[in-house]
């Protein structure tokens, strides 16, 4: 019998997850069906509900729903925990679990993918709003020595970065929190945009020497070409730049592990969606 899954978000049209965890299914011989589930903004609980009658297995969550999912779950991985959000959830004998991914797929794609390792290096890390809180100790568990946050309201950074200072995982990294014109003569050498300004088109107000030589620059949204972040970037002279596809395919790969107990084969996927 065919088990069901979905990706649960508003709007949810244009999700590829359908798409990745199909390729994943053909890959390792696994018997799914893989649905976009549009849910009411406040309707949530009764989607994944009514879901779950119908004999949904698990389901991925996508925004505006993923501290929604956080408080629906019975039980909640410290993964999830550290991000306050769950993008992952799993229906077991009336039960919900829920995980999140996302952390994990970013450092995989860094890591893995682009070979790029981040113990010992300056991260800054833009933005202080749930993208942020989503990835902040998968970076930190890589044992950067610097992770700088960095917003547009200080405020926010400084008490993101309060929060986590004394988290296991920061023992060997300087964390701080601040607003861009206190990043003036510092340099990093990976800089990630987790802000939603490439969305709008527009660019955080970054000093132009943030990017240490042999420097990454990371767009975590994907699929919308140079953004201005990314083309910022290569003005200043980097030339690593990468969006966010490989992150959204290995978050993607581990929901599939936790649900099916196969790890799939990312890079062939990565491959497929960057040619379509």
């Amino acid at each position: 019998m065919t088990d069901r899954y979905a990706v649960i978000g508003n709007p949810v049209a244009h999700s590829k997850s359908p798409e990745i965890h199909s390729m994943f299914a053909r890959q390792s011989g696994q018997d799914i069906d893989y649905a976009r589930l549009l849910a009411p903004v406040g309707g949530f609980k009764t989607t994944v509900e009514s879901f779950i009658a119908g004999g949904g297995r698990g389901a991925s969550v996508t925004v505006p729903f993923k501290l929604e999912a956080f408080d629906l779950a019975h039980q909640v991985s410290q993964r999830s925990k550290d991000a306050r959000a769950a993008n992952y959830l799993k229906f077991d004998g009336g039960r919900i679990v829920a995980d999140n991914t996302d952390g994990f797929g970013l450092v995989r794609d860094i890591v893995t993918n682009l070979g790029f390792g981040i113990a010992a290096k300056r991260v800054l890390l833009m933005g202080a709003g749930g993208a942020v809180q989503g990835v902040l100790v998968p970076l930190l568990e890589q044992g950067p020595a610097i992770l700088a946050l960095a917003n547009r309201t200080p405020d926010k950074a400084l008490r993101l970065a309060e929060t986590f200072r004394h988290h296991a995982a920061a023992a060997h990294t300087v964390l701080s929190g601040q607003g861009y014109s206190d990043l003036a003569g510092r340099h990093f050498d990976l800089v990630i945009n987790a802000t939603s300004s490439s969305l709008s088109d527009e660019l955080p107000p970054l000093p132009a020497s943030v990017f240490a030589a042999d420097a990454l620059a990371y767009e975590l949204m994907y699929g919308r070409g140079l953004t201005p972040f990314l083309a910022f970037a290569r003005e200043q002279g980097v030339r690593r730049l990468a969006d966010g596809l490989g992150m959204l395919v290995e978050q993607a790969a581990e929901s599939f592990r936790l649900w099916r107990g196969v790890r799939p084969s990312t890079g062939p996927v990565i491959e497929a969606l960057r040619k379509a």
